[in-house]
């Protein structure tokens, strides 16, 4: 049996990273989401929970029995050392399950598996070296920003934060092997288009 096809999709907020990649799980694509993972990790009974309260104490759990991300985030504000030592718990509880998720794609015969990753630039090595390819979804910032304002409803300058928070459009162009373009004037159709075309080359 040949070895799957081992893609890393990402994309600034706003750039149709979600869009593109349901339109590959459409296609037969298994498509593994690193941050629905991580979130899970945080949610009520989640993995990292018994980790976090032992690290950061139990006031981090909110009496829904899930991470107060409220109160973590205070915490990293505070003091940025407290992100490394909430990623050294979650990080390697998402790459055991993205593993077996894995593991499960290649026994289903799945040509294709998209590890859909949005701060897979921002990782650095860590996530590159376990794709083939780097696929990357563009978009140019104006329209990123309108997009997450007439989804979410933030105002601007929230959006623009974020936006800084993330690698910028030219060092995701730079990580990348394969580029689907969503920016100003590319409609549904056309991505469609740009989609259906990169599936038939894997297969799909």
């Amino acid at each position: 049996m040949q070895a799957p096809f081992l893609l890393g999709l990402t994309g600034g907020i706003g750039s149709g990273k979600s869009t593109v990649s349901a339109m590959l799980a459409e296609r037969g694509a298994a498509v593994i989401d690193a941050d629905a993972i991580s979130r899970a990790t945080t949610a009520a009974g989640g993995s990292a929970l018994p980790s976090i309260a032992a690290a950061f104490g139990p006031q981090l759990i909110g009496s829904d029995g899930a991470l107060d991300r409220a109160a973590m985030r205070a915490l990293v504000f505070q003091d940025a050392s407290h992100r490394a030592r909430l990623e050294a718990i979650v990080h390697p509880l998402v790459a055991q399950e993205t593993d077996r998720q894995a593991r499960q794609a290649v026994a289903e015969g799945r040509p294709l598996i998209v590890f859909d990753v949005p701060l897979l630039v921002e990782s650095g090595a860590r996530w590159r070296s376990r794709v083939d390819r780097v696929l990357v979804v563009d978009c140019d910032p104006g329209t990123q920003i309108a997009r997450v304002q007439a989804r979410n409803g933030l105002p601007r300058e929230e959006v623009e934060r974020v936006l800084q928070a993330q690698a910028t459009r030219a060092e995701r162009l730079s990580a990348a092997d394969i580029v689907v373009a969503n920016g100003v004037g590319v409609t549904l159709h056309a991505l469609q288009q740009q989609v259906r075309e990169l599936a038939m080359r894997f297969g799909l």
